[in-house]
């Protein structure tokens, strides 16, 4: 196996791993809340972080509010996490919401 393949099989794993735990599908609001947590920040500090209201990182956190590709790549790079997990976390919601069932994977040009 490539280093890539390598890679994007240890991350379905381990979004596999995170869902077991969570009881459900891994979102991106999900994400952002667990890395706000471990870090022990305030809504306010953590939305400031990623240059969005308070209110705003609760509709995410909570799922009331999407996230496009864009702005998840830019809150990736405010937290220095992996863009394309980011990214696909957004389309998945997305794609979550509209009904299909689809699983997005998301890989670097």
């Amino acid at each position: 196996m490539t280093t890539r393949k390598t890679k994007r099989a240890a991350g379905r794993e381990a979004s596999r791993y995170l869902e077991s735990l969570m009881g459900g599908p891994l979102t991106l609001g999900a994400a952002l809340s667990g890395l706000r947590e471990a870090e022990a920040q305030s809504l306010a500090e953590f939305a400031k972080l990623l240059g969005v209201s308070r209110s705003h990182l609760c509709d995410i956190e909570q799922e009331r509010r999407a996230v496009s590709p864009e702005r998840a790549a830019r809150f990736a790079k405010a937290l220095a996490q992996s863009e394309s997990q980011f990214v696909r976390l957004a389309l998945q919601d997305q794609v979550r919401s509209a009904g299909l069932h689809l699983t997005v994977d998301v890989k670097a040009a």
